[in-house]
Parts: structure tokens; C-alpha cells; sequence
């Protein structure tokens, strides 16, 4: 699968992997900053923003196509950074190519399975319950995901997936394939592998995503791993703390960072 991607700046090359119901126009702000140092990559998983459909949406499936992508671009030992979907994403690729992955980053997730999270249940429901053929404007759009999440900056996130198709308005996002494949997406991924170049989890003082009993677990698998928190920040940590988030790169990195406003 060909996936649509952005890139940004020059030097050793850098992936970022966005999550559920994201694309990578999220991440152009924070990829321009490390652009600065890096040769950035930030593709669009399949079934989100302008990558291919396909009715299958799995773990082995995403880790297929972003090992593709690295061969199709010629990207030699990058930097994978993945966030929630992404990140288990970015985890079983180090963990099946060890020597495909120069330094691993992982944004408020773990390995386990999950239950199924209200937020994504709200925002798919946001998404697949407003009828695309009676919206006249954006604003009765905006409208319509407002009354059904509450939370300013998920509406924001949600309707970044909305975009007018001639005269007609449409979601990025394969909303068929995602609600059909929602288990797989909390399922866990498999912890038999060691990936043992340096790792960096990152997670949200307020989020719970990434609780500390799972910590000695991830280290057997990623022994050389990193743990930082960013005070304040929840599940979003790229929209609820881009400072600390750059700062936690540059650190780990060894290469400047700089994000301002």
C-alpha cells in the first residue's frame, strides 16, 4: 500500500506515526521543528487522511506498510516516533526490525489491551452519525460534532478529518473499516521480541494510558528504555504540551528541537 506522507528538513531521517482517527496534518507544526535537524516522515496510516482504504486495519497489517514505506523511500535507520495507535505501531515494528530502527519514541501508550476508550467511541459516533449529503456548510458541522463531544480540542481533531468534496462534504478517515476493526485496535501487541537500542516512553501525568505496573514489563522487552511524564498533559501530549514533547526529543536525540508559541 502506497501511503500518503508529508516530509520536512534534511539530515538523519525521522518517522512519526499518528493514531486512531488522526492524520499528519496533526503533526506538521512539531515535524517543522524537528525538520530542523532531521529529515522527517509523517505518513497517513492506512484508512486515515489521504492514504489508500482497505478493509482490513490491523497491527501486522500498519507495521506491512510502514515497513514498505522505509524501502520505497530509501530511509536508512531512522528515528520512529509513534503516538496511541501509532506507538504500537512504532513498538511491534522495533520489536520485528530491530535493525531497521536507530532510536524508538513512544507517546502515551503501552503494549496491553485496552478497553475501548469513550473518546474514540464519541468521536466515530461524532463522525458516522452526520448525514454528509443534508450538511450545507461547515458550521452545521461544527454544530453537529459539538453536541456530541464536549471537549473543544477533540471537536477540533475530529473535524480536521472533515473536508468538502465538490459540492459534497466527506471524512477522510475509512469510518467502515475503523467501527469493524475497533477490537483489533485495543488488542495488545506480542512481547516475544527484544528491541535493544535506546527507547523513549513518553506519557501524560493525566492520562492513563501508560500505568507504572506496566513499566518492568515494557523494560524486558526494551531494555535500554527511557520513562518521562509531562506534568499536565493528557492522552494528546503533541497538543497539550509541544515544549515539554520537544524537549523530551531533544534530550533523547542529542539534536536541537527549538519550539516556540
Amino acid at each position: 500500500m502506497e501511503l500518503f506522507f508529508r516530509e520536512y528538513g534534511q539530515g538523519q531521517d525521522f518517522i512519526i506515526l499518528h493514531g486512531l482517527f488522526g492524520l499528519s496534518d496533526n503533526w506538521v507544526t512539531i515535524a517543522r521543528r524537528i525538520g530542523e535537524q532531521f529529515r522527517v516522515f509523517v505518513p497517513d496510516m492506512r484508512n486515515h487522511g489521504q492514504s489508500p482504504h482497505h478493509p482490513v486495519h490491523s497491527y501486522p497489517a500498519m507495521v506491512a506498510d510502514i515497513e514498505a514505506f522505509i524501502t520505497s523511500r530509501v530511509i536508512r535507520q531512522p528515528v520512529v516516533m509513534g503516538h496511541s495507535m501509532g506507538g504500537k505501531v512504532a513498538m511491534q515494528l522495533a520489536l520485528s526490525n530491530p535493525e531497521l530502527i536507530s532510536r524508538l519514541i513512544v507517546l502515551d501508550i503501552s503494549y496491553r489491551e485496552y478497553n475501548l476508550r469513550q473518546q474514540h467511541l464519541h468521536m466515530l459516533e461524532a463522525m458516522t452519525s452526520l448525514d454528509l449529503t443534508a450538511v450545507k456548510n461547515r458550521r452545521e458541522a461544527e454544530e453537529h460534532v459539538a453536541a456530541r463531544i464536549h471537549e473543544r480540542r477533540l471537536q477540533q481533531f475530529v473535524l480536521k478529518n472533515l473536508f468538502r468534496n465538490g459540492q459534497v462534504f466527506s471524512w477522510r478517515p475509512n469510518l467502515t473499516a475503523l467501527e469493524a476493526n475497533l477490537d483489533l485496535m485495543a488488542a495488545g501487541i506480542g512481547l516475544q521480541d527484544t528491541y535493544p537500542a535506546p527507547s523513549l516512553f513518553i506519557r501524560g501525568s493525566d492520562s492513563d494510558y501508560l500505568p507504572d505496573e506496566d513499566i518492568p514489563v515494557i523494560r524486558k522487552s526494551f531494555p535500554a528504555a527511557q520513562f518521562q511524564t509531562i506534568s499536565g498533559a493528557g492522552h494528546w501530549l503533541h497538543a497539550d504540551a509541544p515544549l515539554a514533547l520537544c524537549r523530551h526529543i531533544r534530550e533523547f536525540t542529542g539534536k536541537e528541537c527549538e519550539f516556540e508559541g
